[in-house]
């Protein structure tokens, strides 16, 4: 029989093996267990044979059994355990798990009661009026449209009983929005309620309470909750669920479009697969999550109405319902979408193979985005406010350009990580993928400032401008993270492709070298003989040796990853640039929940003016005139009971220069709100007496400085006009 001959370095191994002999002692049995150190792989430098003690991962318990002797572990493993270094579970495995835990965070704190696009601007009876007389209808002004139920307004008697008809009226006349409800006849005097929720035309609820007085005012038994629409844990549920759908649609996006377009390679690497199967999950429990917590959002805030069968089938019947439904069914296509990306797109390895379906797939994935995209375009803000058919596409756009930059920038960040070998190419694709993406955000989120501030006082003077600017603070730090991100792409190694590769075959090698020696190491005092087939004879001897080619791998990948010291800065740089997006994507999704700056004003101006006027005594104006002809002076006095928009008592008196009353020809009045483009409204007069005018129906619909004209003829030939501005509350 031919003797083999030793290899290098075996006559050292008996030395090394001497070591782990039974010291002299009790029995087995009677002995404690020893626990002793696992070992790990050196991170650098060249790999030696046998163990090497480094700073220890895991310690257990020394058992008897079958020993696996190699150069990277040393000492007995339970079957289905594993340390830290052999299952590969480093801390980018657990990123996902990281960054939805962030999310989470953020999500509670930056939300709150939901802010909407539509506002209160004005009632009648105002808040906190007194009435000599009960009105018949309690009418409510919008600055947008919404949509109300059939109990969308209450009004309560100050025993807490129902003082209107339940019968809501639609009175929106061109741009005006106004909803009401008929009161009941012979109601006493007393305070009464108005309690009003609606849900605006961007999907966010909105609700309210006010008072008026019949008479004077008195004590109310009416309790109203202190919970808004769309506040509580409702609330916070919603806002984290919006913000992990954006979330999911971005990571699912903007992955598979680096796939695609930048990196075709990464469809075969697992942790690239991951982040986009995390990103589809995310998009589609968050979205089922969104449609289940519709109801109780804009209705009764009760988490439990969320499995309410009834409740969900009026979400099913809004527009935000029809939405999110679409939002569903296309996540079931992205679905498919992913599973071709992944599967026959993967397994074709050459260009060639590949050119048949990038195309079909490129333009698949483009609808199926653009289409995920439109749903919250159709029920945003994009959908409200000025130039909606514009704005629309537009938001579609800004959205696919979000996914295409900060999706594709956390793949990237993965394949850095996971994937060491990604070439510099695919990197220098994604960066100009990246600047046209920055492009396009550029020129819509211009527009989208634009069409929701309005002026520059809003930037600072409203919340949804403030938050804006901070955005455009985090996008400018992006940028910049960005730049400094192009500059170390621009000093990736060439070689590094080829290193990889040659890293690869000395791996091989190594595990090829540790079978050998787990195989062929065996001493005196071991009582381990030669080792079995491991997938034959002893499955846990397999399982060890699984274990410990995982070890040699991402020992591999560590020593290959950390060679490029551009190729680290790199993946520094994306590492910030990913949490730098976390919180962009949190303050995006507060935008969404916030009063545009535009809105905010408006409603402002309109409390202000309301401020300004005495809604709870009739307004007084006289107005002196001269006509020119004889006996053409006088003095015109009007009343205006209650002196607030609505419906109004108005009442004119012509006197001569004596004081008394002074018959005219004519007489005409009209009242036009100049800042609303409202009016001329003439009023019908009633000619009562000598001198003496009234008109019982004088209805203004906005408060505001209105002006009142006033034109008197005494003769056929002589004739003034004269004019007043007053504030009408």
């Amino acid at each position: 029989m031919t003797a083999i001959a030793p290899r290098p370095g075996a006559a050292a191994r008996p030395a090394l093996r001497s070591q782990t002999r039974r010291a002299p002692g009790p029995p087995l049995a009677l002995r404690r267990p020893v626990r002793r150190a696992l070992p790990v792989p050196v991170r650098r430098g060249r790999a030696r044979r046998g163990p090497v003690l480094r700073r220890p991962l895991l310690w257990r318990p020394v058992r008897r059994g079958p020993v696996l002797r190699g150069p990277v572990l040393r000492g007995p493993v339970r079957r289905g355990s594993a340390g830290l270094a052999a299952t590969g579970r480093t801390p980018v495995r657990r990123l996902p798990a990281l960054l939805l835990l962030v999310a989470g965070l953020l999500g509670t704190a930056l939300s709150g009661t939901a802010s909407a696009h539509s506002a209160l601007t004005g009632s009648d009876p105002a808040d906190g009026a007194v009435v000599a007389t009960a009105p018949q209808r309690v009418t409510l002004t919008f600055s947008e449209q919404v949509a109300l139920g059939d109990d969308g307004i209450r009004v309560l008697e100050p025993s807490g009983k129902r003082a209107d008809s339940g019968e809501l009226r639609d009175l929106c006349s061109g741009p005006v929005v106004r909803y009401g409800v008929d009161l009941r006849d012979g109601l006493p005097d007393g305070t009464y309620t108005v309690a009003w929720q609606a849900v605006s035309a961007d999907s966010h609820p909105i609700s309210g309470a006010f008072t008026f007085s019949i008479g004077e005012p008195s004590a109310t038994k009416v309790v109203l909750p202190r919970q808004e629409a769309g506040g509580g844990l409702v609330g916070q549920l919603y806002d984290i669920g919006r913000y992990v759908s954006y979330a999911g649609f971005t990571v699912l996006a903007g992955g598979s479009a680096f796939v695609l377009v930048c990196w075709p390679r990464g469809a075969s690497v697992r942790p690239v697969r991951r982040l986009v199967a995390y990103g589809w999950v995310a998009f589609t429990a968050a979205t089922l999550a969104l449609l289940m917590l519709r109801g109780p959002y804009t209705g009764s805030g009760r988490l439990g109405d969320a499995f309410d069968p009834g409740v969900l089938q009026g979400v099913l019947d809004t527009r935000t319902g029809a939405a999110l439904t679409s939002r569903l069914l296309l996540a079931g296509v992205a679905a498919l979408f992913v599973a071709a990306l992944f599967g026959p797109y993967a397994r074709r390895e050459g260009p060639g193979d590949r050119r048949d379906l990038v195309y079909g797939l490129a333009a698949g994935g483009t609808v199926v985005a653009a289409g995920i995209a439109g749903t919250w375009a159709l029920s945003e803000h994009a959908s409200t406010g000025v130039q909606p058919a514009l704005a629309m596409p537009l938001d579609v756009l800004h959205l696919l350009a979000v996914a295409a930059w900060l999706g594709g920038l956390a793949a990237l960040a993965v394949a850095l990580y996971r994937e060491p070998s990604i070439e510099r190419a695919a990197v220098g694709r994604f960066s100009r993928l990246a600047f046209g993406a920055v492009a396009v955000l550029a020129a819509t989120g211009l527009y989208q400032s634009w069409r929701q501030v309005g002026s520059w006082s809003a930037l600072t003077g409203t919340a949804y401008g403030r938050l804006l600017l901070l955005k455009l603070g985090l996008v400018a730090v992006l940028l910049g993270v960005g730049w400094v991100s192009r500059g170390w792409t621009r000093r990736l190694a060439e070689p590094a492709r080829g290193a990889s590769h040659g890293a690869d075959d000395e791996s091989r090698a190594e595990e090829s070298g540790a079978e050998e020696t787990g195989a062929e190491e065996s001493g005196p005092g071991t009582g381990a003989g030669p080792v079995p087939d491991a997938g034959v004879a002893d499955p846990v001897r397999a399982a060890q040796l699984a274990r410990q080619r995982a070890a040699v791998a991402t020992a591999r990948r560590r020593r290959v990853r950390d060679a490029d010291p551009a190729r680290a800065g790199l993946r520094r740089s994306v590492l910030a640039e990913t949490a730098v997006v976390v919180v962009l994507l949190a303050v995006t999704t507060a935008l969404t929940t916030t009063e545009p700056g535009r809105t905010q004003e408006q409603v402002d101006r309109a409390q202000a003016v309301g401020a300004t006027a005495v809604p709870d005594r009739p307004v007084d104006v006289t107005l002196p005139f001269d006509t020119g002809g004889p006996d053409g002076t006088g003095t015109v006095r009007l009343t205006l009971d209650p002196g607030r928009s609505g419906a109004n008592a108005l009442r004119v008196d012509v006197d001569g220069t004596d004081g008394r009353a002074r018959d005219v020809a004519e007489l005409k009045v009209s009242f036009t709100l100049d800042e609303r483009e409202i009016g001329p409204l003439a009023i019908a007069l009633d000619k009562d007496a000598p001198g003496r005018w009234t008109a019982r129906s004088a209805r203004l619909p906005l408060p505001g400085d209105w002006r009142i004209r006033v034109t008197v003829r005494t003769s056929d030939i002589d004739q003034t006009t004269i004019d007043k501005n007053v504030k009408i509350g």
